[in-house]
């Protein structure tokens, strides 16, 4: 769908103008004019007194698809540091690469982070597009936004990789909706249809009782945004060598509408679970919410993050933070204990990855037992006692042992 202005009828009243929350009308020979920055809302529409402004079907297969060629991947760092996400999108998309026998760029956007790029061609990319700014030293959507549709609108990627942080759940439907393209948000699984090379995004659906597999046939580039936690991080090579450009993007001050006048952190550390070694996670066995004082209690000893089922956020009892499953995050920590947790398939999803599982709980014939490497039946309040108390002696044990 397209915005357009009958120019007969318009009679420059700038109505539109002042609604558009885009800044995507300009007024030209005191006609109203929408500029590429329209993202067909329709607020116009709404308020024009002539009926000046129509909503029209565009013309389908206006691109030639075949001219797009490419898998790019969003690198987003934060202060200098590659994020996590990026690290496991640069490995998605050299597999996603390597199966459509082309090429595989980070788009990396920042201030003085050039060293991050040869970190990049580490890490499996063959090309890094490094734009350098003061501009986009801090995120700003409006920015970030412009700089990477330009680089899209030049270069013509096939595909397009985002991780679905905050920043990627902000930016991705920007691109998208800009660029008129498609994009399929928190995807968990992305395969490759190599005959007519499409994209095939797999995402939870309907609450996470479904998996719901989407392409974008007639649109490039094929734009997801995937879920951190969700994809095996990409392995990094010393000696791996490949292509850095550096290009200065066309920003101005102007073209930034929100200004970010400080950054102030959040006092309280956040949850990271994805990031987590060992995660000790709580679920409706623990018959209250008292009980995550023993999770949180055993957690710390193991130097580990609390998790939870979506059961006992929705009847809250822990912040929705610590949620691990379809519907929360998704984990593949080195030791994973599920306490009190049946293993309903949607928590399955999120932490079946972990590298060990250790399950206790009292139902023997609970689902969790037939994915986990140990399993412990028992009540959580005598077992988990007797864990905390096993690891204050853990020196003696080891000497009694020796």
């Amino acid at each position: 769908m397209a915005v357009k202005v009958i120019q007969e009828k318009c009679i420059g009243c700038g109505i539109c103008i002042d609604t558009c929350p885009f800044d995507a009308i300009d007024m030209v020979d005191e006609k109203a004019v929408i500029t590429d920055k329209c993202t067909a809302c329709g607020n116009c529409i709404d308020v024009c007194p002539k009926e000046a402004i129509i909503m029209e079907e565009r013309e389908k297969n206006i691109i030639n698809i075949d001219e797009y060629k490419g898998v790019w991947v969003f690198a987003e760092q934060r202060e200098g540091k590659l994020l996590n996400v990026s690290i496991e999108l640069i490995g998605e998309g050299r597999k996603i690469a390597d199966e459509l026998d082309t090429e595989l760029t980070a788009i990396l956007l920042g201030k003085d982070v050039e060293d991050l790029a040869k970190q990049l061609i580490k890490y499996g990319a063959d090309n890094v597009l490094y734009g350098e700014s003061e501009l986009l030293q801090i995120y700003t959507t409006d920015g970030y936004t412009k700089v990477i549709c330009d680089l899209i609108k030049e270069r013509k990627p096939e595909i397009m990789l985002i991780g679905a942080t905050n920043i990627g759940r902000d930016l991705g439907p920007r691109i998208s909706a800009r660029i008129h393209t498609g994009l399929t948000a928190d995807c968990t699984r992305l395969e490759v249809d190599k005959e007519n090379r499409r994209l095939l995004q797999t995402r939870p659906a309907f609450g996470g009782n479904l998996m719901a597999t989407i392409i974008c046939p007639n649109h490039r580039p094929q734009m997801s945004t995937v879920r951190p936690g969700v994809m095996e991080k990409a392995k990094y090579d010393e000696s791996r060598l490949g292509n850095i450009e550096k290009f200065v993007p066309n920003l101005r001050e102007e073209d930034i509408k929100a200004k970010v006048l400080e950054v102030v952190k959040e006092a309280k550390a956040q949850i990271k679970l994805e990031e987590a070694n060992i995660i000790v996670s709580g679920g409706r066995g623990l018959g209250n919410p008292e009980g995550f004082k023993l999770i949180e209690q055993l957690a710390e000893k193991l130097g580990a993050v609390v998790g939870a089922s979506r059961a006992t956020v929705d009847a809250g009892w822990i912040d929705q933070s610590h949620q691990v499953g379809q519907t929360g995050k998704t984990v593949r920590p080195t030791l994973y204990i599920a306490c009190g947790i049946s293993g309903a398939i949607q928590h399955l999803a999120g932490m079946q990855e972990s590298e060990v599982i250790v399950a206790i709980n009292k139902d023997k014939n609970a689902p969790i037992f037939k994915i986990a490497d140990y399993g412990v039946v028992g009540d959580v309040y005598e077992v988990l006692p007797e864990l905390i108390e096993a690891l204050d002696n853990i020196d003696e044990i080891l000497e009694s042992v020796n």
